[in-house]
């Protein structure tokens, strides 16, 4: 694996500096997009998902530095509400196929305007809510019409650390990247 640096172009950097939100799709942004179901012999069924622990900490890291966070997702599951938990988030909105109106009650929730918010997505249930916030990000393998949508498009595709490569840029926009590393270190 190649380690290298990102740099952010500046008018990205620019959006991003009054994020005091972070929000996100789940399937296929914080997850590979796969959804795992497996059928039991008394027709009962469990799910699996698979989540990137440098998502984990990255959104951690948005938490312990101030950033809200959460989630906006059109499925409901009990892995999903588990990780939300277990990193923090702040917001959580599951079962939600059209995004927009949890979006905007965590609007009025956080007390932010659009353009203190930055949203993550993948696929096309994110474009009313990509249209409106102050960063909109896509990841890189998203469909083109969020591609298009999005003010900056993520390095690596969803579920490979697509949340924890924003929350550094939301850091670094703000002078704060530097305070934030020793925060990180357990």
């Amino acid at each position: 694996m190649i380690i290298r640096e990102i740099k952010f172009p500046a008018k990205v950097l620019r959006r991003a500096k009054p994020i005091k939100v972070l929000l996100m799709d789940v399937d296929g942004t914080i997850t590979p997009g796969w959804v795992c179901l497996q059928t039991f012999p008394d027709s009962s069924v469990a799910e699996m998902k698979m989540f990137n622990a440098h998502d984990g900490a990255g959104i951690k890291l948005a938490g312990i530095m101030g950033i809200r966070t959460g989630l906006i997702t059109g499925r409901d599951s009990p892995a999903t509400a588990r990780r939300a938990r277990e990193l923090g988030m702040e917001f959580v909105a599951q079962n939600q196929p059209k995004k927009l109106e949890a979006y905007k009650g965590i609007l009025i929730r956080a007390g932010v305007t659009d353009e203190e918010v930055a949203y993550i997505g993948d696929d096309l249930p994110d474009l009313p809510i990509l249209s409106r916030v102050g960063l909109a990000v896509a990841v890189a393998d998203a469909v083109v019409e969020v591609k298009r949508a999005a003010h900056y498009i993520t390095t690596v595709r969803g579920g490979e650390g697509t949340a924890r490569e924003v929350v550094e840029l939301i850091l670094k926009s703000q002078g704060r990247w530097k305070k934030a590393v020793p925060q990180a270190i357990a």
